[in-house]
């Protein structure tokens, strides 16, 4: 019996399975050259840019600079959102911005050229834009002399503060930095530098700032500072005085009067008392009575070597430190762990000191 004959289509369909794969019954669209470079790009290269995840926008964002982070920031939004992640903002470090400035003799006692003014509200500007108030820690340079309305914009975007390492008070109100703390009820950590009648400060972080327990005072420490500290502040828990002018009663105060201190660093300090002649006498060694109640301490940091080459730069600056003549990291170190500053944060670095002139 002969076999039954194929049909053409039967036919069409062993020859298709002996050589190439037959054609799909449903039409199969045409692609474009851009879809297969696209494709192959997917398959080759992984994500495009717009279609990666935040967490990976983050850390390539992180290696760039506040000048570098500016036109990055404006290419869509998921590339803002990713600038603005607290983990590029944890530290703002402005510690190489410094204002062009002379000294005077009238109050404020400095004249800062008016393009200072306009380049640090410039960065401002931005900086306060791209991190969307995610900045926990503020560094500013002591030689940057800002105003009023300077800090007035720095605190109503940047709510969230923990740590602020002030700039020079010559140009700042007493309302202006009054009106700055009471925004930072976060606040735990102030680095300052000395100012003519601290009490009004000191009390504004006790009302305003529950959380406050570091303080650092870079400059002269008398009796007058050591009170207002501990009246208003007498939980405070880590105190620096390191590189200042200290009395003996302002540090006597200190040490009877913080029951809750933990931590004191008085290294590098010149310490003094006025004789009953009315002249200065420094203190190089401390008596047995302060040794004892500093060692109830969890740390206590001290140095009044004259072999110390800080304690030294000390005793030739009359206990008024000229931190320009020295290495510019200097003024950054503190032998507390927690209040030194290190090197010099990426955010704004030498860089964006060269890129953000003002003409």
């Amino acid at each position: 019996q002969l076999p039954a004959p194929i049909s053409s289509s039967r036919a069409s369909a062993r020859r298709g399975r002996a050589g190439r794969a037959p054609a799909s019954s449903s039409p199969c669209p045409r692609r474009s050259i851009r879809d297969l470079i696209i494709m192959g790009e997917s398959k080759w290269m992984g994500k495009r840019w717009e279609e990666m995840d935040t967490d990976v926008l983050v850390k390539i964002f992180k290696e760039l600079n506040l000048v570098e982070l500016s036109p990055v920031s404006q290419v869509c939004r998921l590339w803002r959102l990713a600038c603005s992640d607290p983990l590029i903002w944890g530290t703002l470090d402005f510690g190489l911005l410094k204002s062009n400035f002379i000294q005077t003799r009238a109050s404020p006692y400095i004249w800062v050229d008016d393009r200072s003014d306009k380049r640090l509200a410039k960065i401002l500007r931005v900086a306060m834009a791209i991190s969307r108030g995610n900045v926990n820690c503020m560094i500013f340079h002591y030689n940057l002399y800002m105003k009023d309305e300077h800090l007035h914009y720095i605190s109503q975007r940047s709510p969230n503060l923990k740590r602020l390492v002030m700039p020079a008070w010559n140009r700042i109100s007493r309302a202006g930095i009054c009106q700055a703390i009471e925004r930072w009820g976060e606040l735990e950590s102030l680095t300052m530098p000395t100012i003519g009648h601290p009490p009004y400060i000191m009390e504004g972080l006790a009302n305003s700032c529950k959380n406050f327990k570091e303080l650092k005072i870079m400059g002269s420490f008398d009796l007058l500072f050591a009170s207002a500290v501990t009246t208003y502040l007498p939980k405070l828990k880590v105190l620096s005085l390191r590189c200042s002018k200290v009395t003996m009663g302002a540090l006597q105060c200190v040490l009877n009067s913080l029951e809750h201190l933990e931590v004191l660093n008085i290294s590098h300090c010149l310490l003094f008392e006025m004789a009953t002649n009315g002249r200065r006498q420094v203190i190089h060694e401390l008596d047995n009575k302060a040794l004892e109640r500093a060692s109830r301490l969890r740390e206590f940091h001290h140095c009044q070597s004259r072999q110390c080459v800080a304690c030294q730069r000390m005793m030739l600056d009359e206990g008024i430190l000229r931190w320009y003549r020295y290495e510019d990291w200097f003024w950054r170190r503190d032998e507390v762990r927690s209040l030194d500053l290190k090197d010099y944060g990426r955010l704004f670095g030498a860089q964006c000191e060269m890129l953000t002139s003002v003409d």
